[in-house]
C-alpha cells in the first residue's frame, strides 16, 4: 500500500521532469510549488534538492558554451549564493511559515511574467553589474522559498543568449544556486540541532 504523500512526490517528480524535458527549466520551481502545497516550503527543498542537483549537473556539461557562461554569468552566480548566505534560515528560522506564501505569491509573478508579453534587454557592457544585483535579490528570495527563477530567469533571457547557450546557463546557475540553498539549508539546521 502506498502513502499518500509518497503519491504526490511521485506525480510532483513527474510533472516537473516532463516540464524540464520539454523546455530545460522547471523541476525545482514545479515541484516545490506542488510540494509546498502539504508540507513546508524547508521539507519540500530537502526532497527537491538531489534530483535538482544531478538534472541541472548533467544540463551544465551538455553544451559547448561553459566557459562563455561562467564568465558572463559569474557576478549572478556569485551575487545569488551571497545573498542565500546573507538571508540563512529564513526556511527553517522564526519566519518560515511565510515562505509557503512567499513562494505562491512569486510563483504566480513568474507565471505572469512568463505569459505576458512582458520583455527588458540588458545592454552587454551592463551585463555583470545588474546580474550582481539580479543574483543578490535572487539569493535572498532563494533563500526564503527555494525557488530560484525570480529575477533570474528574466535577467538570462534579458541578455540575449541563443536558445542552446540558455539552456546550459540554466543548468550551470541552478546547479550552483542549489548547492547554496543545498549547504544553506544543511548548515542552519545543524544550528538548531545543537543550540
Amino acid at each position: 500500500m502506498f502513502e499518500p504523500l509518497l503519491l504526490l512526490i511521485a506525480a510532483a517528480f513527474l510533472l516537473a521532469g516532463f516540464i524540464k524535458g520539454v523546455i530545460g527549466l522547471g523541476l525545482p520551481t514545479v515541484s516545490m510549488g506542488l510540494l509546498a502545497v502539504t508540507m513546508p516550503p524547508a521539507h519540500a527543498l530537502a526532497i527537491v534538492i538531489v534530483p535538482a542537483v544531478v538534472t541541472n549537473i548533467w544540463q551544465t556539461f551538455v553544451g559547448p558554451y561553459l566557459r562563455d557562461i561562467i564568465r558572463r554569468l559569474w557576478p549572478l552566480m556569485l551575487g545569488t549564493v551571497v545573498g542565500i548566505w546573507l538571508n540563512a534560515g529564513s526556511l527553517t528560522g522564526p519566519y518560515a511559515r511565510y515562505g509557503t506564501v512567499a513562494l505562491g505569491i512569486l510563483l504566480v509573478i513568474y507565471a505572469i511574467i512568463g505569459l505576458s508579453k512582458f520583455s527588458v534587454t540588458v545592454a552587454r557592457g551592463n551585463e555583470k553589474w545588474v546580474g550582481g544585483i539580479v543574483g543578490l535579490i535572487t539569493g535572498v528570495i532563494s533563500a526564503a522559498t527555494g525557488v530560484q527563477v525570480i529575477p533570474s530567469m528574466p535577467f538570462m533571457q534579458a541578455i540575449g543568449m541563443e536558445k542552446d547557450e540558455l539552456v546550459q546557463a540554466l543548468g550551470v546557475f541552478f546547479t550552483v544556486a542549489t548547492l547554496g540553498l543545498a549547504f544553506n539549508l544543511t548548515r542552519w539546521c545543524g544550528h538548531l540541532s545543537h543550540p
